[in-house]
């Protein structure tokens, strides 16, 4: 007779199984929700709603674009640059913006008007001490403190961008009910001097997503027809910061200076270059003045649509550690997009020195 084995099978209870899962489950969750806090503590936002600001005063400004040198050998002598696309867009290594002369930051206030925006990589700029940091940026301009959103005690000149698993501001603000959650917006538009060359450096960043949107509005102006583009070249449209204030205000925020509404040319010309470019934004623009609100929504709504739709001339920013952004919010309009979650944080920091009052296009 063949000999036979016999296998003792032991079967766990099944609440020791559900027990045992239930605690790897628990202890993936708690794995994923550690925050250790940000690697940039001192940019943390804060929000002192006692802290006023006077209003902004009229100032002169010269455009430091109109200075440089067209060849701009003090800026990218050694670096190497690749366009992201043919209107806007391009990508620049091998030089850093916090070694750059005098000159050359004049040639960078050039070269970001002609490409829009520039996506400088491997920069050493995050990490530079603050004073220095502001610096660099006042070259361009007197730095817009901003009234509603956080900044750095004794240094108003930082606007924090900062989102983590607690608060996701971008969300918070368009709500629940929508099915797209971007917002183009042009700086503070609102302001009689609005931003011209601005600077975004980032700090922390998700692998993937949050990355921004950029379009030109150069572009987006020569799209339209010439008849349509001497009707625009007539008008002029309210950007107001109310809206933000009473969000701000609502949310339990600071409100440091009374907001304002200003009227500004639907159509703007850059001192540097000469190009014309829609001036107005889903963000802030609240009317065209003289028109009827029909009048006005209906232009609006067409306006709005035809920047959000230019796929042909956007660029989408990506960010990785050392990547600072130098865009011109004369000519530029961008969104970011709040494609990320979990416990990932994005963590940026904007210098935005103000321009000279838009001047009009003529037809």
């Amino acid at each position: 007779m063949a000999s036979s084995a016999t296998e003792t099978v032991t079967v766990a209870p099944v609440e020791a199984v559900a027990k045992q899962v239930g605690t790897i489950r628990l202890n993936a969750q708690e794995k994923e929700e550690v925050d250790n806090g940000p690697l940039y503590p001192f940019y943390y936002p804060r929000f002192d709603i006692n802290e006023k600001f006077p209003p902004i005063e009229i100032f002169e400004f010269t455009e430091p674009g109109t200075r440089a040198d067209p060849a701009k050998p003090n800026l990218l002598a050694n670096a190497t640059v690749t366009d992201i696309s043919p209107y806007i867009g391009t990508e620049v290594t091998g030089v850093q913006i916090s070694q750059l002369t005098k000159e050359g930051l004049d040639e960078l206030a050039l070269y970001t008007a002609e490409r829009k925006v520039l996506l400088f990589r491997d920069q050493d700029f995050k990490d530079l001490s603050p004073e220095r940091q502001i610096e660099i940026a006042r070259h361009f301009g007197p730095i817009h403190y901003h009234p509603t959103s956080g900044n750095v005690k004794g240094y108003p000149e930082f606007h924090i961008v900062h989102r983590d698993a607690k608060h996701d501001p971008i969300r918070e603000y368009l709500g629940e009910n929508t099915t797209i959650q971007t917002g183009w917006h042009s700086d503070v538009s609102y302001e009689k001097q609005p931003p011209g060359t601005t600077f975004f450096f980032i700090l922390e960043q998700p692998d993937v997503g949050g990355d921004t949107i950029f379009v030109s509005q150069v572009e987006a102006y020569k799209r339209l027809s010439p008849e349509f583009q001497k009707l625009l070249e007539g008008l002029r449209a309210v950007h107001t910061a109310v809206a933000q204030a009473e969000y701000s205000h609502k949310k339990g925020h600071p409100v440091r200076r009374v907001p304002v509404e200003t009227e500004h040319p639907v159509v703007r010309v850059h001192p540097a270059t000469g190009e014309k470019a829609l001036f107005l934004n889903q963000g802030f623009t609240k009317n065209i003045v003289g028109f009827k609100h029909e009048e006005s929504e209906w232009l609006l709504k067409f306006l709005f649509d035809h920047i959000a739709k230019g796929a042909d001339f956007q660029i989408r920013g990506t960010y990785r550690p050392g990547t600072v952004v130098v865009w011109d919010n004369r000519v530029t309009a961008h969104t970011a997009t709040p494609d990320f979650g979990g416990t990932t944080r994005r963590h940026a920091v904007r210098l935005t020195p103000q321009a000279e009052v838009p001047i009009p296009a003529t037809a």
